[in-house]
């Protein structure tokens, strides 16, 4: 009878902690849902990516945007993940695929990141979030940056480019933000 109470119990704490892993990017922003590698190309061609570029992907998950920037298109790509597990994995990951040199994974809340030298955002966010990022995206990035947006507008700013079939937005810091406060 006690082995069951304690098996029980193991059985209460870890399902306790998938929740809260599962449930800690919600919280802060959003929650992890992993775009699909159709989409990401997609995503990539919308902003017509090169190797010169330095693509931030802001929520960064498992580091799928990352590598296909590294991998197919040789930019530079930093992540920016709060989720520590998700940091190690997506950290593994570009490791395993030998492109650590060209990418990195930031663990933080882009909200207090430096995303300044950035010459291309991709992020799949949530409404509220994205609301909130407007005013950092036009006081960091320069002018011409594209950010891509998976699923979720900016309102108020108008998209240069949108794939409606796939609900991918291309935005453009200087054309696209007219009013960052709406």
């Amino acid at each position: 009878m006690e082995l069951y109470f304690i098996n029980i119990s193991i059985f209460i704490i870890l399902f306790s902690l998938i929740i809260v892993w599962i449930m800690w990017s919600a919280l802060i922003g959003a929650g992890f849902q992993p775009t699909s590698m159709h989409l990401v190309k997609k995503m990539l061609e919308m902003a017509e990516i090169d190797s010169n570029d330095i693509l931030y992907d802001l929520g960064s998950g498992d580091g799928r945007i990352i590598a296909q920037a590294v991998k197919s298109y040789g930019a530079r790509a930093v992540g920016i993940e709060a989720d520590p597990i998700r940091v190690l994995w997506s950290t593994m990951f570009l490791l395993f695929y030998g492109i650590k040199n060209k990418s990195k994974i930031k663990w933080g809340n882009f909200f207090n990141e430096d995303i300044s030298e950035a010459t291309i955002v991709t992020l799949f966010l949530g409404d509220k979030t994205n609301q909130k990022l407007k005013e950092k995206l036009v006081k960091e990035l320069k002018p011409g940056t594209p950010v891509v947006s998976y699923s979720w507008k900016f309102n108020g700013w108008n998209p240069t480019k949108v794939d409606y079939s796939n609900n991918i937005y291309l935005y453009v810091i200087g054309e696209s933000n007219l009013n960052i406060y709406n």
